[in-house]
Order: structure tokens, then sequence, then C-alpha cells
């Protein structure tokens, strides 16, 4: 055990009466197993399997603060908060740091339909968040063992068999505090058989002058023949350190498309772990990054194809600038028997700069004939005959450079199955690359007129 995860522990230890009574029945259930793992275990450190960028431990090292009795900073962006994103009508609920609220002013739910926090869940629905809690994310995970530790407070999505969502549930991630402060989130959606639904998930940071901390689980379930798609985009800021893994379950003709899009931040890990049990089922999996500065990006990926006849496709891209360093790890397993699995992974960098570092290894791990699986990475900088056929037609230097990595990106961003959020993606990578973009503008200046209303 090493001395950021023992910080926890004792944390724990000394004030498990007040966690656990600020949470449900359902997660207390699980903090004892979660507790002897994180005994046994330790927070990975770089240069470890699968953790050739990210160091963890020095990660969760700091002292940071964890809201055990629940205090609410007083915020009210729920009702003061604006999307930037034009013509997307959404379900919108909230986090503040690790505490939960929802927009009185998003329309209501279909019937059956419940976006509720565990504590509300627990109550109205327990026989849900009962038998999918922990059920697809392994406490083997430490990141997952302290999330179910220390969390007091998640997000249960459940959609029911046959019902299809016309549009969007919108979770926003606000951080923000008078310190250095730990969020501990969990989510949970399932998915009912033949069930549509589409999730956009966005992280800022708000205060950037203080040091965040993020442990976030998400496990989702897909019932046979149901369609989800999930976005994660983070804009954060350059002292916010955040942990994510998501993990997925799919049944038979399932089909979920998940993209990971990181425009701003400080260092982050992100792992997607995709459990294929259905034939027909399709995974669909993209991710992105724009990184300048210091700022450190490692997606971490894992599908796992456990029966025939499934497909998988998976790309990223990653833009890398400056001193920034970026990592992927992906992992393709087709288990024994498991013919006629599709799986294609791609990962594409561009590194702009010679200061900037890019970490790649792609996997196929196969244990039949019967199928076709492919991968491979590709490490390149701008093409400079390019930049120089553009300025000789009068674009500056640094416009045809913004023009290259915006073209670089446009396939991960063609990904994206809802076409107002594409839109506003091409507008915020633009931004991103001319350096206007710290935060989704209207989003944060929205934000920001709470925080003065705090004071």
């Amino acid at each position: 055990m090493n001395d950021a995860l023992k910080q926890y522990i004792d944390l724990y230890k000394s004030h498990r009466e007040a966690i656990e009574a600020h949470a449900p029945a359902a997660m207390n259930a699980l903090r004892a197993e979660a507790l002897e793992v994180l005994e046994q275990g330790h927070l990975p450190r770089r240069g470890e399997e699968n953790y050739e960028v990210s160091d963890i431990e020095e990660m969760y090292a700091p002292d940071y603060g964890v809201n055990i009795n629940r205090v609410d900073l007083g915020a009210d962006a729920a009702e003061a908060f604006r999307c930037d994103v034009p013509n997307m009508s959404t379900w919108m609920y909230f986090f503040f740091n690790d505490i939960f609220k929802a927009s009185r002013k998003s329309p209501s739910l279909p019937a059956d339909v419940v976006v509720e926090p565990f504590s509300e869940a627990a109550e109205r629905h327990p026989e849900i968040l009962n038998r999918y809690l922990g059920s697809v994310a392994p406490h083997s995970d430490v990141r997952v063992a302290l999330n179910t530790l220390l969390g007091q407070e998640g997000l249960l999505v459940y959609v029911p068999e046959n019902v299809v969502l016309e549009r969007p549930i919108q979770l926003v991630n606000i951080m923000n505090a008078g310190g250095p402060i730990m969020a501990v989130r969990r989510v949970l959606v399932v998915i009912g058989a033949n069930a549509k639904a589409q999730m956009l998930v966005c992280d800022h940071t708000q205060n950037a002058q203080n040091n965040f901390l993020v442990n976030q689980v998400v496990e989702i379930v897909a019932e046979a023949n149901a369609h989800f798609d999930y976005y994660d985009i983070e804009e954060s800021t350059e002292k916010t350190r955040r942990t994510t893994a998501h993990y997925v379950k799919q049944a038979s003709g399932s089909n979920v498309l998940l993209n990971g899009i990181t425009l701003t931040n400080g260092i982050t890990r992100n792992d997607f772990v995709v459990s294929v049990d259905g034939e027909g089922a399709e995974t669909h999996l993209y991710g992105m990054a724009i990184e300048g500065g210091t700022q450190q990006i490692d997606n971490y990926t894992h599908i796992s194809h456990n029966v025939g006849h499934c497909k998988s496709n998976e790309l990223f891209k990653y833009v890398l600038d400056e001193q920034s360093t970026g990592g992927f790890t992906g992992r393709i397993l087709v288990a024994e028997g498991a013919n006629k699995v599709e799986a294609y992974q791609s990962n594409r960098n561009v590194v702009a700069t010679a200061t900037a570092k890019i970490h790649t290894k792609p996997q196929l791990e196969i244990y039949c004939d019967d199928v076709k699986c492919s991968h491979g990475t590709a490490i390149g900088q701008l093409d400079q005959d390019a930049i120089f056929y553009m300025q000789a037609r009068g674009i500056t230097k640094e416009e045809a450079r913004t023009m290259l990595m915006q073209a670089f990106m446009s396939d991960v961003i063609d990904s994206v199955r809802m076409e107002s959020l594409k839109n506003r993606l091409q507008r915020l990578v633009e931004k991103r690359f001319c350096g206007q973009l710290h935060q989704c503008s209207d989003c944060s200046n929205s934000c920001r007129e709470v925080v003065k209303g705090e004071k």
C-alpha cells in the first residue's frame, strides 16, 4: 500500500459513520469488499503495465479535502447555466463537485424513465439500484474500489425496454471550491431491451487557481437490442486531475457508442472497458484530445469479444503541442470460440513540436482463427509542404496549422450521432486550435455569475 492510498483508507476508517450515514444502503453494502481490495493493493505508478504515462499515485498524493458532511456550497448554477449547444434540448442534471442537483427548467421525463440520484433511487427504485450497482465495474480496479469506499452519491439513469428517448440526457459536472477538493462521482446507466437513449456528460472547472481531483466511475448496461450513445467532454483547468473509469456490458444485438473528448485539462486518465457478451452486438469507441502546455492525456481501452458474430470499431486521435504528453494503450480481446468477430483499432497522432511526446501501444489478443481484426498506430508531424502551399496562397502559417489540425480531427467529430452536438464540436475544436477556448464560453460565463453570487 502506498501513502496516497493509505490517507484515504484512514479517512474512511476515521469517518465511517458519517460517510455511510449520507449514503444509501446499496452503496454501503459494497464498502467492505472495496476496503479489503484497497488494503491489499496499491495505486499504479508510471511505468507499470498499461500506465506508460499516468502516475495515479502521484495524482492522488496531495491532501485534497473530501466533502464527507455533504455541505452544499450554495451555487444555483442549475438555474443560471446556459448550454452553448444550439438547437439541442436536453434533460439536464448537475453535480457540483459530487453533490447532485436537478434543473427545474428541464421538461418532465417520459413515464417509467428514471434519472435520479442514488439517494432517491434507493427509496423509489431499490430493485434497480441493488441489482445493477457494482455489477459491471470490478473492485479489482483500485480506483473503482476507492470510489466505492468514499462515494456518497451517484446518478441512476434507467430507460425501460422499448422506450425511445427523443432528446438526450445531459449531465453537467462542475468543480468549484475555495480550496483543494476531491469529488467522488458514480454514474449507473441501464438501457433496457430495444430501448434507445443518448447521454452527454460535460465536465467544467471553475476557480482555476485551486487544485481539484476527480474520481469518476461510470457503469453502463445495454440489454438486448438496446442503442446507447455516451459522449464525455472535458473542459477543465491545468490544475484539475481527473480519472474516469467507464465499464460497459453489452447484450446481444446492442449498439453502444462511446466518445471521449478532451479539449482543455490538466492531467486526465480515461479507461474504457467493454465486455461484449451477446452475438450481433456492436461497439463504437472514439476519442480525441487536443493538448498544449504541460497538459497530459492518457486513454486506456479494452474491448473483450466474449462471443462470436459481433463487431467493434475504435479510433483515437491526438494533437500534441508545446510540452504536452499523450498516452494510448488499446487492447482487443477475442475469446476462444468467438468466430466471425470483426474488430478494428486505430490510434493516430500529430506531434506538432519537438518537445511534445506520445506513447502508444495498440494490442490484439486473439484465440480463434475465423475473425477479421486489425490494429495500427501512426505518429507524424504537420505536413510542411501543405503549410507552404497554403502560405503561397495568402494563408498565414498559423492559420494553415490550425486548418490542418482541424481537418485531422474531422472523422472523430463525424462519428458523433447528435447533429447539434457535432456542429458545436466543430466550433469548439476551431476555437481550441486558435487559442480562444478555455471553457465553453456561454457555459462558463453563466457559471461565473453564479460563483460571484456566492460571495
